[in-house]
Order: structure tokens, then C-alpha cells, then sequence
């Protein structure tokens, strides 16, 4: 299978580290003009340096801006006028009682989780309609589905996304353009890292807090283990390419199972 994304331009929101950079780094192998975007020009800096170190040769552009502000995405829009790949990877996590979870930190997650999607697809898929071709691909997760005790707020706004996926492919439908989420399953990452040690005994060795996290928290994954970024980035990959032309307004799951689910 021939993944050829030559000619087209990506940007990756999000994509200084994780499953953000992996991405960055996937579609620049398959000959994208790829743009990296963090808030910090320091990191996209470092980024960019990553993904050149992996990817001889990649086109690549430094895309520092805070993406969750209306003044962030009409900076990328300006930098960006015809983008045809959109990957609103941007997102943030963290285990929380139900209970405590104040209204700022739900409108926070709303935010970054949500609204930063939201306002990009508003900034680029006018552009895309009206080339008649262009993906945006929102990066959910299971937690859209099976939502955790330990981050409601981190769930609902992942099912919020699922919903404004949808909801976006309807207004491209017929016009070449193609809107999907992607339901990420339990991810190796620095970040979820740190998360995991917030819920199992931080003295343990990284392989065995790994294997006793999945074991306490995540029993229902058939995968048994955290997936690695690459594994994402492969199905964001294929979703952005010709390849996946039939594929619109869906939520496309790489969870290794752990939605208990026949349906995707």
C-alpha cells in the first residue's frame, strides 16, 4: 500500500512530542510539507530537528502558536493559506475526582480539547470545499466512549469531539473532503507516563507500573499494552491519503480493543 501524500501540506497541532510528533513525523515519510505547531518556539524548534533526523530531506515548517486562542489560529491560517491536511491532535489529560473538578477546569478542557478543533476546521475546510479535496482528522480517544472515574472532564470532551467530527462531515459531504476521528487507545507517551505513575506505585520499574496499570485500570484491552505513537500515526497516515477516499464521519479506533464493541 502506497501512501503518497507528495504535494499535499499537513499541519499536526500538538506535534512538539507523543503521538503529535510520531504523526508529524509518519506524514512527512509519505512526502508531506508538514507544519509542527506547540506554543513554545523553543520545542518546535527541537521538533522540527527530530523529525529532519528521521526523515532526511522532509519538508517541514515551524508553526509556533497557541492554537487553543483565536489569535493563535489566525496566526497558523496566515501562515498556512491552503492547508490540506488538518490533524487536531492538541489535547490535555489528567486523573481528577469527579467531584473536585471545578467550572474553570471544565472550560479549560473544553478549550484545548475541543473548541482548539473547532476553530481550525472553521479556519481551513472553507479552503478545502472549495478545492474539492482535504482531510481533517480529530485525535479522540476510548476515553470518548468508556469514560474514566478518574477524568470525566478529560472523556466528555473527547466524546464532544467524536460529535463535532461527525457533525463536520455533513457540512463536506459531496465535496472530496474528508472529516474523521480517530479513537486512540491507551498510549505510550512522557505524559501518560507521569499518569500512569499517579495511579500505581511510582517506585516501581517502568515495564511492571506499565503492566500493573493496564492490569488495575485497563483490564478490557485485548492489546495488553500501552500502544506506541507509531501505531497511531500509521492510521492517521493512511486516513490522510487518497487511499481512504470512502472513509468520512467516522471514528476510526486504534485502542487495541479496549472498546468492548463490534461496532466501530
Amino acid at each position: 500500500m502506497d501512501i503518497d501524500l507528495r504535494t499535499r501540506t499537513a499541519l499536526v497541532t500538538g506535534s512538539t512530542q507523543g503521538i503529535g510528533l510520531a504523526i508529524a513525523t509518519t506524514l512527512a515519510r509519505a512526502g508531506a510539507v508538514v507544519a509542527v505547531n506547540g506554543r513554545s518556539e523553543e520545542k518546535v524548534a527541537r521538533a522540527v530537528e527530530a523529525v529532519s533526523a528521521d526523515v532526511p530531506g522532509a519538508e517541514l515548517v515551524p508553526a509556533a502558536a497557541d492554537v487553543t486562542t483565536e489569535e493563535g489560529a489566525g496566526r497558523i491560517r496566515e501562515l498556512l493559506p491552503d492547508l490540506d491536511v488538518l490533524v487536531n491532535n492538541l489535547g490535555i489529560f489528567g486523573a481528577e475526582d469527579a467531584l473536585a473538578i471545578t467550572d474553570d477546569e471544565w472550560r479549560r478542557y473544553f478549550e484545548v480539547n475541543v473548541l482548539s478543533a473547532v476553530r481550525l476546521t472553521r479556519e481551513f475546510l472553507p479552503g478545502m470545499k472549495e478545492r474539492r479535496w482535504g482531510r481533517v482528522l480529530n485525535i479522540a480517544s476510548d476515553s470518548a466512549v468508556v469514560v474514566p472515574a478518574e477524568m470525566i472532564h478529560y472523556g466528555v470532551s473527547k466524546t464532544a469531539l467524536l460529535a463535532v467530527s461527525r457533525g463536520f462531515a455533513k457540512e463536506a459531504a459531496g465535496t472530496g473532503v474528508t472529516v474523521n476521528s480517530v479513537i486512540a487507545g491507551p498510549t505510550h507517551t512522557g505524559g501518560v507516563e507521569d499518569f500512569v505513575y499517579q495511579l500505581v506505585d511510582r517506585d516501581l520499574p517502568w515495564e511492571e507500573a506499565q503492566r500493573e496499570f493496564m492490569r488495575l485500570h485497563r483490564p478490557q484491552s485485548l492489546l495488553q499494552r500501552l500502544i506506541e505513537p507509531e501505531e497511531i500515526a500509521n492510521m492517521v497516515a493512511y486516513l490522510s491519503s487518497p487511499l481512504a477516499s470512502a472513509t468520512t464521519g467516522a471514528a476510526v479506533r486504534v485502542d487495541g480493543g479496549y472498546v468492548d464493541s463490534i461496532i466501530p
